[in-house]
């Protein structure tokens, strides 16, 4: 693999080479850059996929609608069949909309306003007319979008995949160069195990970033949920169905308790009726009765009404998470005074 990437490093020059000239355009104003009326917030990374963004957007969402700001949330809505502008309602399916749009609007119901697009000019201005209340847009995976302007940008990068050891697509996985963090506002290092802070300031020496605003974050699991009812008894054995970016830190998490096989399907995965049959004759296999099948709480958002997973008579659970951030009181400052700034 390796000496494929190092094949593959011309391709990456002259993408590069296309990218940077494309941002370019945007910074010197030949291409046009619309600011986002009143107050927003783009998470996002140069990373193809992977690092950590829906529990970071799901963990600022929370902390505004606390503070009763008015909240929505945009973004493209991978893994959807439809196109074109759609706000998401309860009643949605992730086919229709996409697992990480659906998870926020099944989460925070009439709280939060969801809203999809590939276009993110359409979205913001949809919001705005149709929301004029709206005090606050948070903009899932929309770094790369130039076309809009976010008023604060963070910027998200796994720490075991950090983009200052990566190269851009497609010898390595970065959307565009390095320089690009240069753009960002706050950068936070998402998956990070316990770090001293001799390691933390080693990794802070990375990024040639101001060391103030750059944060670690870390990934908090908590109880298996059934789709339906608990399995009563003692679980020994799992079978993982994943469907996202980068599952290694959930298999390494299960694997501390549990014996456990993975299915592995592409990031946002549309589950088939075969998908399931061949899942439940993989699950038929195994000798131990303890045992359940798990998935992600985002695959969870795909596979929750599906007939075949409905009908059968197998125990389904997911895996819910959040992200936890060092020096939580000053993160929350720097986010509290962009957003109540006048």
């Amino acid at each position: 693999m390796r000496r494929l990437r190092v094949l593959l490093l011309p391709f990456s020059w002259i993408y590069g080479i296309v990218v940077t000239f494309r941002n370019w355009l945007f910074t010197v104003g030949i291409k046009k850059t619309i600011e986002i009326p009143n107050k927003s917030i783009c998470v996002g990374n140069l990373s193809m996929g992977g690092t950590g963004k829906t529990p970071q957007v799901d963990l600022i969402v929370a902390h505004f609608l606390k503070q009763n700001i008015n909240t929505s949330t945009l973004s493209r809505g991978y893994g959807r069949s439809t196109k074109g502008l759609k706000e998401v309602y309860t009643s949605d399916t992730a086919e229709q909309v996409g697992d990480e749009p659906l998870f926020y609007k099944s989460k925070y119901g009439d709280n939060l306003k969801v809203v999809v697009a590939e276009k993110r000019t359409k979205g913001v201005s949809y919001i705005s007319k149709k929301y004029p209340e709206n005090q606050l847009i948070i903009l899932d995976d929309a770094f790369q979008h130039r076309a809009v302007k976010a008023g604060l940008n963070i910027l998200i990068t796994d720490y075991n995949n950090r983009f200052t050891k990566d190269r851009i697509l497609p010898s390595g996985n970065l959307r565009e160069g390095k320089s690009g963090a240069k753009r960002a506002d706050i950068i936070i290092v998402s998956k990070s195990p316990d770090l001293s802070q001799v390691e933390q300031e080693k990794i802070k020496s990375e990024f040639c970033f101001d060391p103030a605003k750059i944060f670690f974050s870390s990934i908090i699991y908590d109880q298996l949920k059934p789709f339906n009812q608990y399995k009563k008894g003692a679980i020994e054995n799992i079978l993982l169905v994943t469907g996202i970016g980068n599952p290694t830190p959930l298999v390494q998490h299960l694997e501390n308790n549990y014996s456990v096989t993975h299915l592995k399907f592409k990031d946002h995965h549309l589950f088939t009726a075969d998908d399931i049959k061949n899942i439940h004759e993989k699950f038929d296999t195994f000798v131990c009765d303890k045992k359940i099948i798990v998935t992600t709480e985002k695959d969870y958002m795909r596979l929750r009404n599906l007939k075949s997973v409905i009908d059968a008579n197998y125990d389904w659970y997911y895996q819910p998470i959040k992200t936890e951030i060092n020096e939580r009181q000053k993160f929350n400052l720097l986010i509290d005074n962009y957003v109540n700034e006048i």
